[in-house]
Protein backbone atom coordinates (compact mmCIF):
# COMPACT_ATOMS: atom_id res chain seq x y z
CA UNK A 1 0.00 0.00 0.00
CA UNK A 2 1.18 3.78 -0.94
CA UNK A 3 2.22 5.57 2.34
CA UNK A 4 1.06 8.92 2.57
CA UNK A 5 2.30 12.14 4.60
CA UNK A 6 -0.85 12.25 6.84
CA UNK A 7 -0.08 8.65 7.98
CA UNK A 8 3.68 9.04 8.55
CA UNK A 9 3.07 12.11 10.60
CA UNK A 10 0.92 10.47 12.91
CA UNK A 11 3.05 7.19 12.94
CA UNK A 12 6.24 10.05 14.28
CA UNK A 13 3.71 11.64 15.95
CA UNK A 14 2.99 8.11 18.19
CA UNK A 15 7.04 6.87 17.92
CA UNK A 16 7.59 10.67 19.88
CA UNK A 17 5.24 10.46 22.13
CA UNK A 18 6.22 6.98 23.27
CA UNK A 19 9.70 7.89 23.95
CA UNK A 20 8.68 11.18 25.42
CA UNK A 21 10.53 13.17 22.84
CA UNK A 22 10.60 17.09 23.48
CA UNK A 23 11.82 19.64 21.36
CA UNK A 24 13.39 23.26 22.14
CA UNK A 25 14.44 25.27 18.56
CA UNK A 26 16.68 28.00 19.40
CA UNK A 27 16.04 31.32 18.34
CA UNK A 28 19.93 32.39 18.32
CA UNK A 29 19.00 35.32 15.84
CA UNK A 30 16.93 36.94 17.96
CA UNK A 31 19.09 36.80 21.02
CA UNK A 32 21.48 38.16 19.06
CA UNK A 33 20.04 41.30 17.67
CA UNK A 34 18.62 41.73 21.31
CA UNK A 35 21.94 42.04 22.37
CA UNK A 36 22.68 44.22 19.66
CA UNK A 37 19.92 46.82 20.11
CA UNK A 38 20.13 46.86 23.80
CA UNK A 39 23.89 47.66 23.67
CA UNK A 40 22.93 50.70 20.77
CA UNK A 41 20.57 52.35 22.88
CA UNK A 42 22.20 52.18 26.07
CA UNK A 43 25.04 54.03 23.82
CA UNK A 44 22.47 56.25 22.59
CA UNK A 45 21.20 56.99 26.54
CA UNK A 46 24.52 56.85 28.71
CA UNK A 47 27.74 56.72 26.08
CA UNK A 48 30.52 54.82 26.74
CA UNK A 49 29.03 53.38 29.54
CA UNK A 50 25.58 52.84 28.62
CA UNK A 51 27.29 50.53 25.88
CA UNK A 52 28.15 48.00 28.14
CA UNK A 53 25.23 48.13 30.86
CA UNK A 54 22.92 48.20 27.65
CA UNK A 55 25.21 44.83 26.13
CA UNK A 56 25.04 43.42 29.08
CA UNK A 57 21.63 43.60 29.81
CA UNK A 58 20.48 42.82 26.22
CA UNK A 59 23.06 39.75 26.48
CA UNK A 60 21.37 38.42 29.44
CA UNK A 61 18.22 38.76 27.99
CA UNK A 62 19.13 37.27 24.47
CA UNK A 63 20.80 34.16 26.35
CA UNK A 64 17.27 33.57 28.46
CA UNK A 65 15.43 33.70 24.84
CA UNK A 66 17.42 31.64 23.19
CA UNK A 67 17.40 29.09 25.71
CA UNK A 68 14.41 27.54 24.12
CA UNK A 69 11.14 25.93 25.38
CA UNK A 70 10.79 22.46 24.87
CA UNK A 71 7.28 21.38 23.41
CA UNK A 72 6.17 17.94 22.82
CA UNK A 73 7.51 16.98 19.11
CA UNK A 74 4.04 15.34 18.34
CA UNK A 75 3.03 19.46 18.56
CA UNK A 76 5.86 20.38 16.32
CA UNK A 77 5.25 17.42 13.82
CA UNK A 78 1.60 18.67 13.03
CA UNK A 79 2.80 22.67 13.03
CA UNK A 80 5.44 22.14 10.22
CA UNK A 81 4.18 23.33 6.56
CA UNK A 82 3.38 20.60 3.94
CA UNK A 83 7.13 21.07 2.63
CA UNK A 84 8.82 19.95 5.68
CA UNK A 85 6.50 17.18 6.29
CA UNK A 86 7.09 16.09 2.98
CA UNK A 87 11.33 15.76 3.99
CA UNK A 88 10.62 14.37 6.74
CA UNK A 89 8.23 11.73 4.94
CA UNK A 90 10.71 11.14 2.08
CA UNK A 91 13.39 9.77 4.49
CA UNK A 92 10.76 7.64 6.36
CA UNK A 93 9.34 5.73 2.93
CA UNK A 94 12.66 4.56 2.38
CA UNK A 95 12.57 2.54 5.12
CA UNK A 96 9.03 1.99 5.53
CA UNK A 97 8.79 1.04 2.00
CA UNK A 98 8.95 -2.65 2.32
CA UNK A 99 6.08 -3.57 4.86
CA UNK A 100 2.85 -4.99 4.51
CA UNK A 101 -0.94 -2.98 5.99
CA UNK A 102 -3.67 -1.65 5.30
CA UNK A 103 -4.21 1.67 7.06
CA UNK A 104 -2.24 3.66 9.94
CA UNK A 105 -3.27 2.01 12.98
CA UNK A 106 -1.85 -1.12 11.54
CA UNK A 107 1.50 0.67 9.99
CA UNK A 108 1.91 1.51 13.59
CA UNK A 109 1.66 -1.58 15.50
CA UNK A 110 4.14 -3.03 12.90
CA UNK A 111 6.16 -0.41 13.48
CA UNK A 112 5.99 -0.45 17.29
CA UNK A 113 6.69 -4.07 17.13
CA UNK A 114 10.05 -3.80 15.83
CA UNK A 115 12.75 -2.35 17.67
CA UNK A 116 14.66 -2.33 14.50
CA UNK A 117 12.40 0.19 12.71
CA UNK A 118 11.84 2.40 15.74
CA UNK A 119 15.56 2.90 16.21
CA UNK A 120 15.60 3.81 12.29
CA UNK A 121 12.64 5.94 12.30
CA UNK A 122 13.37 8.05 15.50
CA UNK A 123 16.92 8.74 14.13
CA UNK A 124 15.27 10.16 11.02
CA UNK A 125 13.47 12.10 13.92
CA UNK A 126 16.35 13.65 15.24
CA UNK A 127 18.42 13.65 12.39
CA UNK A 128 15.45 16.17 11.11
CA UNK A 129 15.05 18.03 14.36
CA UNK A 130 18.99 18.39 14.88
CA UNK A 131 19.78 19.54 11.42
CA UNK A 132 16.96 20.66 9.77
CA UNK A 133 15.37 22.77 12.99
CA UNK A 134 18.45 23.29 14.95
CA UNK A 135 16.61 21.74 17.98
CA UNK A 136 17.58 20.10 21.64
CA UNK A 137 15.90 17.12 21.49
CA UNK A 138 14.94 15.83 25.51
CA UNK A 139 13.53 12.40 26.17
CA UNK A 140 11.05 11.67 29.35
CA UNK A 141 7.75 13.39 30.37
Amino acid sequence: MPVNVNDVMQLFCHLSQEKGMKAAVKHSGRGALLAGASAFIGGLMGGPPGIAVGGAFGGILGAWMTAGHFRPVPQILMELPPAEQQKLYDEAVVILRNLDWTDVAQLTALVMGNTNLQQKLTAVLINYFSKELRAEIQYGE
